[in-house]
């Protein structure tokens, strides 16, 4: 092996090598890029499109259905609740252990043969209108009632326009297919089977959101800053040059700095790009097709975990990073690239095959940012014009897929692609997230990376300018883009994917 002191230049394996990893960023664009945040479900469903009258006047919230075998605590359940009946309570201690019985009829459209004495009653879906089952429960004398859905999904039940007997007394939730087939098991092997029905409100902020709103803004600090160091040392070496008199000046984009700039024409074409992109993961999403895009997400992970690491060791191993070796295939690479890389491999390896885990997310921050921090090194925004460009492109593309595409496909078909609805899994990786840890209902608050990707290229611009032309914090561009992006860095609560449509019956 031949050691190298800066092979930088007209290397053929270094082009081949710059080649291929302005390949990959153009991948990695697409993939982080690709979703914005969008938000999988909430505790409150509002819907002015359900009739409201007298007595069917509900919000549609979400209900925990927590079971108790024998006295001891077991599996719990996620319901919604229904327009009409009495609310729900939000507190845990102000809900009641309730023993659970099964209707007779099952289906709970006639008066019940058994009369109830303050029991949670589960009857089957189907045969006559919600608003009948409930009566005839409350008759009976159940304390709430427990309607199992024939489908997967959660239904919001409401009243039809000609409905007139609606002074039902007792709480009405509808629960999921497999939640009833897992009831229906309890109370067949078990003697005594309880249940408490209670919706907790979400806090109003919580410590994830805090967090998550940091990570973002440090992400585009600290790429922001990296760009605007890189540029400023390119253009002091720039003007030495000149001042030396060298006639033969080398261009900083054929070898080592590898910035790929965005102009008009592709800032364009990228929407239409991450559009097709976005459709075949619609067509395809399955769970092999997720599996394929962890493995492009660790690929990315690990470009970009190592570029922030060889950058940020080589000011205490500045000969290891100035040293070079010849690798088939690649090209010369530093030593201290060589030493960090089986780090990253191992550490994307590990977060794939334990990312179900609950720290999972950790490491699939820790790709994410690195791969963000990364592409914003790499892609620079050459002027005002292509950052305006495309952020309104951007723009236009989220409004599209998010709204639009529910006319053409009858879903919105960004909201399918992030959840992850048809793969099986739980949304794909290109999110920042953490868990809710004050919030009763948990989940995690996310962030999609194009929400900080994009922006971020618009302010590391800015921040460039500013050193470029001299201007201070106080008169330059960057901070009041910090602070506009701060203010509207639009993280979501992920706490449970429903989706509800409306029926009465």
């Amino acid at each position: 092996m031949n050691k190298l002191v800066n092979p930088w230049g007209s290397n053929h394996s270094m082009d081949s090598l710059r080649f291929l990893r302005i390949l990959l960023v153009s991948a990695s664009i697409l993939l982080v890029s690709l979703l914005s945040t969008v938000t999988a479900g909430d505790i409150v469903h509002q819907d002015d499109l359900a009739p409201k009258k007298p007595g069917c006047e509900n919000d549609f919230v979400l209900v925990k259905v927590q079971t108790w075998i024998d006295g001891t605590e077991d599996a719990e359940f996620v319901g919604v609740g229904a327009r009409f009946g009495r609310r729900i309570v939000s507190k845990e201690k102000n809900a009641n252990q309730t023993h659970v019985v099964f209707a007779n009829p099952r289906d709970c459209c006639s008066p019940l043969k058994t009369k109830l004495i303050g029991d949670v009653v589960i009857v089957d879906r189907g045969n006559c209108r919600f608003t009948a089952k409930a009566n005839n429960a409350e008759a009976a004398g159940a304390s709430a009632l427990l309607i199992i859905n024939n489908q997967k999904e959660l239904y919001k039940m409401v009243c039809e326009p000609d409905e007139t007997d609606l002074d039902i007394q007792i709480p009405a939730v509808m629960l999921p297919q497999d939640a009833g087939a897992t009831l229906e098991k309890m109370l067949i092997n078990s003697s005594k089977v309880s249940v408490q029905l209670y919706s907790p409100r979400r806090p109003a902020v919580d410590v994830a959101e805090v967090f998550l709103w940091l990570m973002a803004i440090g992400t585009i600090l600290c790429a922001s800053y990296w760009s605007a160091w890189s540029a400023r040392e390119a253009a002091i070496e720039h003007d030495k040059l000149l001042k030396d008199a060298i006639d033969e000046i080398p261009s900083t984009n054929d070898g080592g700095s590898g910035v790929v700039e965005i102009n008009t024409l592709s800032a364009i074409c990228f929407v239409f790009l991450a559009s097709g992109f976005l459709v075949v993961l619609y067509k395809l999403m399955s769970y092999w097709f997720v599996e394929l895009l962890v493995v492009v997400f660790c690929i990315g992970g690990v470009e970009g975990l190592q570029t922030c690491l060889v950058a940020l060791l080589s000011r205490w191993f500045q000969r290891a990073g100035d040293s070079y070796i010849k690798v088939p295939f690649l090209g010369p690479i530093s030593y201290l690239t060589l030493a960090v890389s089986p780090f990253c491999i191992v550490f994307a390896v590990l977060w794939a095959v334990y990312r179900e885990r609950s720290l999972a997310w950790i490491g699939q921050d820790v790709l994410g940012i690195a791969l963000i921090i990364t592409v914003l090194q790499i892609v620079h925004v050459p002027n005002l014009k292509v950052g305006t460009v495309l952020l309104s492109c951007a723009f236009l593309y989220d409004i599209f897929w998010v709204f639009v595409s529910k006319k053409l496909f009858h879903e919105s078909v960004m909201i399918v692609v992030a959840r992850g609805d048809k793969s099986g899994e739980d949304g794909i990786p290109m999110l920042l997230k953490i868990p809710r840890m004050f919030d009763p209902w948990g989940g995690y608050s996310i962030i999609g990376f194009g929400d900080i990707l994009l922006p971020g290229l618009l302010i590391a611009f800015a921040l460039r300018y500013d050193w470029l032309a001299n201007k201070t914090l106080r008169t330059g561009y960057f901070i009041w883009a910090m602070v506009a992006y701060g203010l509207g860095e639009p993280e979501r609560a992920c706490p449970h994917h429903v989706r509800l449509e409306q029926c009465s019956e």
